[in-house]
């Protein structure tokens, strides 16, 4: 991970850190003195976000690493991890937020939250929505996973404070018409809460196991890759080319064919010059494996235009 890249994914975890922060007080002590459960829920939740843009702070750290002995293709695959982390602890949220809306219906509503939980719920969703879509700009500017993560999750954040307004407003509306049967949409709200944070923990954590294990991107996410080492001189064919995702960088693996004629510095040097017009055209892709073939001696060869015309491409 670059420094410029680190700096401006952390600037964002830290934006998230002391948004939810505030936001977690803020609707925890207006639920707790408005005696709106469905707010004291979204609070919970706001909580847990604290707790997932800290492990996505840890993560992009830790991808900060260069390659070391023991991760020799570097540490990229720790911001996946991070977002792993941030999809359980949505899980676990969800669950807890559930039970006690389900407890809460149970043991019956006597009277609806005061309506200055309603301003509380509108500061939220303002917050949250700023929160999404500044995290997941800059999460697929960055091609980072935790962010978009975390921005998914301040998206539920704003469904959940919409529910959340919806339950607290019938609420009301029930204390203003005399009808306490309403007085349950109020918990009502916190349960579908739940239900949506449970759906987004569930495909977050999905994704971000799939991240997590090596893919291999498909022919057709490749054919630029492909491309761009056809075009460098003194590359007959390409035999080969694999690009597998590592964390939020891509890894070429590529076999050229070369003209079996040329010295073995020759083929070195246009296997390096392969490389560098990888690395140099495509932002997303950390490394490049390139394996020189001789090849097949039946005649023509191919003669690709080159940025490198000191390249041999044709010995006769």
């Amino acid at each position: 991970m670059s420094d410029q890249r680190f700096q401006k994914a952390q600037f964002a975890a830290w934006v998230g850190i002391f948004g939810n922060i505030a936001l977690a007080v803020m609707k925890g002590i207006v639920g707790w003195l408005s005696g709106s459960k469905a707010l004291l829920a979204d609070a919970a939740n706001s909580a847990s976000d604290v707790a997932g843009s800290v492990a996505v702070l840890i993560g992009l750290k830790a991808a900060k690493r260069p390659a070391d002995e023991d991760h020799p293709y570097g540490h990229g695959k720790a911001e996946s991890v991070s977002a792993i982390v941030v999809s359980v602890l949505l899980l676990l949220v969800g669950l807890e937020i559930g039970y006690n809306s389900v407890k809460t219906i149970v043991n019956g509503v006597g009277e609806a939250p005061k309506e200055y939980a309603l301003i509380a719920i509108g500061i939220s969703i303002v917050v949250k929505e700023f929160l999404f879509q500044y995290n997941f700009r800059l999460g697929k500017k960055l091609s980072s996973h935790a962010l978009i993560a975390s921005a998914w999750d301040h998206r539920t954040d704003v469904m959940s404070s919409v529910a959340v307004l919806i339950g607290v407003g019938g609420a009301l509306l029930g204390g203003y018409s005399g009808q306490p049967l309403l007085y349950y949409l109020d918990p009502a709200a916190g349960l579908f809460v739940a239900c949506l944070v449970l759906r987004m923990g569930y495909k977050l954590v999905k994704e971000s196991i799939h991240t997590t294990i090596d893919h291999v991107l498909h022919q057709e996410e490749t054919e630029e890759l492909l491309e761009t080492a056809l075009r460098v001189k003194g590359v007959i064919a390409v035999n080969e080319l694999r690009a597998r995702e590592h964390g939020h960088y891509v890894i070429v693996d590529i076999k050229i064919s070369v003209n079996p004629k040329i010295t073995v510095i020759e083929g070195h040097d246009i296997g390096k010059s392969v490389k560098h017009q990888l690395l140099g055209k495509f932002s997303h892709v950390s490394d490049v494996f390139v394996h020189v073939n001789p090849y097949d001696p039946g005649y023509p060869y191919k003669d690709v235009d080159s940025e490198h015309p000191d390249f041999p491409t044709l010995l006769h």
